[in-house]
């Protein structure tokens, strides 16, 4: 029988506000991955990936629910070396040196892995003797991402990976991530960089206020902000012809000298602005995952 990596059932966490008074930070989630995929975990702060992470990897437990890991409890699946997580904070001995740190997470596995495997994936052999404390948080990131790699996971779970680190570390690390993706590894990890979820994930998950708004491909969900937007040089006449003679024709916003609009048919407007008024530099965009973004999580 093959196992989901990851199937949540009514995943249900709460917590006591200032005022004593609950507070759901995660309402009901029902999720289900695949073995193989990479998955974003998107939301705003305060929508409950963070709490979602920790009862996946076993460090909280939910107030009702189900939770399994390759049909394991989760806190089994991490005993068991399932699952591994690079996580944003906490978790380094800060008197230990990089070698030292892997070496001694290395040893709990019982001598069946490489520490130096690990920390040449993660690009740390250069600063194997730095101590943790002298480390940037780019660094350390990547040492946690050595010791996730230490049991060879089969999910490996991403909380802000990349936080602190310069662009050419980040490049490197998501690097690393498509080769294991590539060898089927599971991924799931929850960023505020949202171009990396854009040009990494096979999928996304949005979350607010505790539940799953948006759920599919990349693709789908950068379509959910509504169609393609229409920019133009403009002179204030035309916007005017434009908005009256287009169909559902819209001002989104001026900026830079030119005019956004949008409308249902994204390819009738171009042609308007084209053929009926002197509109310059006329350019179709599609929307971001940030517009998809902002709009399913308001």
């Amino acid at each position: 029988m093959t196992h989901l990596a990851l199937r949540s059932n009514g995943l249900t966490k709460t917590f006591r506000g200032a005022d004593r008074t609950p507070v759901a930070a995660v309402d009901h989630l029902d999720l289900a991955i695949t073995p193989g995929e990479v998955v974003a975990f998107l939301g705003p702060n305060g929508a409950g990936k963070t709490t979602t992470l920790d009862m996946v990897l076993g460090m909280t437990r939910p107030d009702s629910g189900e939770i399994e890991v390759f049909g394991l409890p989760p806190q089994q699946a991490a005993r068991s070396g399932r699952i591994a997580a690079v996580m944003q904070t906490g978790g380094l001995q800060p008197d230990f040196t990089v070698e030292e740190t892997v070496r001694v997470v290395a040893a709990l596995h019982g001598g069946s892995v490489d520490p130096a495997a690990a920390m040449a994936r993660a690009d740390l052999a250069h600063i194997a003797g730095r101590t943790v404390s002298k480390c940037s948080g780019g660094e350390q990131q990547r040492l946690k991402f050595a010791l996730a790699l230490l049991p060879d996971p089969d999910l490996i779970v991403l909380d802000e990976p990349t936080a602190g680190m310069d662009v050419e570390s980040r490049r490197a690390f998501w690097a690393a991530m498509r080769t294991d993706a590539m060898h089927g590894r599971t991924v799931l990890f929850a960023t505020h960089y949202l171009e990396e979820a854009d040009s990494f994930a096979d999928r996304i998950v949005m979350i607010s206020g505790g539940r799953i708004v948006a759920d599919g491909p990349t693709a789908d969900i950068r379509a959910r902000a509504g169609g393609r937007v229409v920019s133009a040089v403009l002179d204030e006449p035309d916007i005017a012809r434009v908005l009256a003679s287009v169909p559902h024709a819209t001002e989104v916003e001026r900026r830079g000298g030119r005019v956004y609009l949008g409308a249902q048919d994204s390819d009738e407007l171009a042609r308007f602005l084209l053929t009926d008024t002197a509109a310059r530099d006329v350019e179709i965009s599609a929307h971001t995952l940030e517009d998809a973004f902002l709009e399913l999580t308001a």
